[in-house]
């Protein structure tokens, strides 16, 4: 699977002008190519820049997506707040809304946050994170396009429906828990489809139910299985973690649930749902204590007996925090197929993608 590396930074730029090209203002703009690059750089390349035409820009051209969005507020009260993202980037509903989530716990110990009519947001993790620097627990939901059929079935009804919980730490680096309540989200697949490779057995079903090793039948009539996959590996606990996420980001944000969520290539709005908390630990107890208390329970993580032939226990957000040093310094990977793809699309809309690669891995 062969890659050209870029520069993030570069990367950054180019994204801020696509968005600005469609008449997303510069700062949104910047909110929106961070959370995309991020994705990138910490190895979650389904939610990176592949989508940044395949989604947002193909939206954007279709009025799907405002690029000036009027996000209202529906009820507030101390700790709560319901947001209408007005049908904006999902980016930049997020990050208000988590933002609001964070000012909420500053003043009252906690605060949570709905968003509805709203995008895809990109990685979840990105929103739990923002919270770390304020000392801070973060957690961030979404509910998403129906990709995912619920145990037994063989019809897609509910989303990938991300978790995201960031935890601050003192000396090891926070517990960052960024995960879908599908197997792998559905970007997974499509990288495997793009490169013309099979999917590893149980991540997806065929039109008829069937567990299938074809990326294109998942795509075209099949579906993602829940976490946890067949019945028999207790698949319905993912399903159970799903439609938890849809009833916190879409039942009570009154955004569309499950097979209601619009599906990128269908031309409705997507009017996807959000749940954002923010929790501030001096409410609880000194931030230091937590701290210290975090990086015993961490610690004796890291220093249990290893498994034969094991050198390291990884906490969660570990090797990405890692990964995203690495490719800060040394440059983002990207798969050629995503490249061809960028150069086509910058070509189609006057906006060459002229980046110089760094490097390349094959």
């Amino acid at each position: 699977m062969a890659k050209l590396i870029f520069r993030a930074d570069e990367l950054r730029d180019y994204v801020v002008r696509f968005f600005v090209k469609y008449g997303v203002p510069e700062a949104d703009a910047r909110i929106a190519a961070d959370i995309l690059v991020t994705a990138d750089l910490r190895g979650v390349d389904s939610h990176g820049v592949i989508r940044l035409d395949t989604y947002y820009g193909s939206r954007l051209r279709k009025g799907l997506i405002s690029p000036r969005p009027e996000i209202k507020v529906i009820r507030e009260t101390a700790t709560t707040l319901a947001l209408d993202g007005g049908s904006g980037l999902g980016h930049v509903v997020g990050h208000r809304a988590m933002q609001a989530a964070i000012e909420k716990a500053r003043e009252m110990g906690v605060g949570m946050v709905t968003a509805r009519n709203s995008n895809h947001y990109g990685i979840a993790g990105y929103y739990a994170m923002m919270a770390l620097e304020h000392n801070m627990i973060g957690i961030s939901y979404t509910n998403s396009q129906p990709l995912v059929a619920p145990t037994y079935g063989r019809t897609a009804i509910l989303g990938t429906n991300p978790i995201a919980v960031a935890v601050p730490a003192g000396k090891h680096r926070p517990y960052v828990l960024d995960m879908a309540t599908s197997i792998v989200p559905i970007g997974r697949i499509t990288v495997y489809q793009k490169a013309g490779k099979e999917i590893p057995e149980g991540w997806g079903i065929d039109k008829d139910g069937q567990v299938t090793r074809d990326p294109n039948a998942v795509l075209k009539g099949g579906a993602l299985m829940p976490l946890g996959g067949i019945d028999l590996m207790r698949g319905y606990k993912g399903y159970g973690l799903a439609l938890l996420v849809d009833i916190f980001s879409g039942v009570l944000s009154g955004a569309s649930t499950g097979a209601q969520v619009g599906h990128p290539n269908e031309n409705i709005p997507a009017d996807v749902g959000h749940f954002f908390a923010a929790i501030n630990i001096e409410a609880f107890r000194p931030i230091e204590e937590f701290k210290e208390h975090m990086d015993r329970l961490l610690g004796e993580l890291k220093d249990a007996p290893k498994a034969l032939g094991q050198e390291r226990i990884y906490i969660h957000g570990e090797k990405e925090f890692e990964l995203a040093e690495k490719y800060e310094r040394e440059g983002v990977p990207l798969m050629v197929e995503v490249v061809d793809s960028l150069k086509a699309t910058g070509a189609e809309v006057g906006l060459p993608f002229d980046l110089v690669p760094v490097g390349r891995v094959d």
